[in-house]
């Protein structure tokens, strides 16, 4: 059997010193998680940031930087998912749009709030990259190159 990780991406989005998560429904039941979703067939990760961010949001998101690459894995009988998360700014929200059907809200979250709703998170990695970006992992946007349908000569 090949071995394959999900490929995610994630935003972390601060606003006076409040975080933007999405309370959502899971396979364990309900969560709260950073805008996030899966690498779509054909799409560059910024794209899907991009996409993932406004479809669970209402939100236009700019990137800025990558605060971290993450491998992570559950447990062994779990699939395995490499998460590229950004940093950036939100704008041109759209009260009007409906969200995935699996959001149930969006929230704006102070760290200490996070941090009580801990065991509801949907993954370490939740809290782990928000430390991350506060600690000012930040690095360049140019790190990611897309080489999709390139015809090699």
């Amino acid at each position: 059997m090949v071995w394959k990780p999900h490929v995610t991406v994630a935003a972390v989005i601060e606003q006076e010193h409040k975080f933007l998560l999405v309370e959502e429904y899971t396979n364990n039941g309900i969560a709260f998680n950073q805008p996030a979703g899966h690498l779509e067939n054909g799409e560059s990760i910024v794209a899907a940031v991009k996409r993932e961010v406004n479809e669970e949001t209402a939100w236009q998101f700019e990137p800025k930087n990558i605060t971290a690459i993450q491998l992570w894995r559950k447990t062994p009988q779990f699939p395995s998912f490499l998460r590229v998360c950004f940093t950036g700014k939100v704008h041109s929200f759209d009260a009007e749009q409906a969200l995935d059907n699996d959001i149930i809200a969006t929230h704006w979250l102070t760290r200490e709030q996070i941090v009580e709703k801990q065991s509801q998170l949907r993954s370490p990695l939740v809290l782990n990259t928000i430390d991350a970006y506060l600690t000012g992992e930040h690095y360049p946007l140019s790190l990611l190159k897309s080489y999709i349908d390139l015809e090699h000569e």
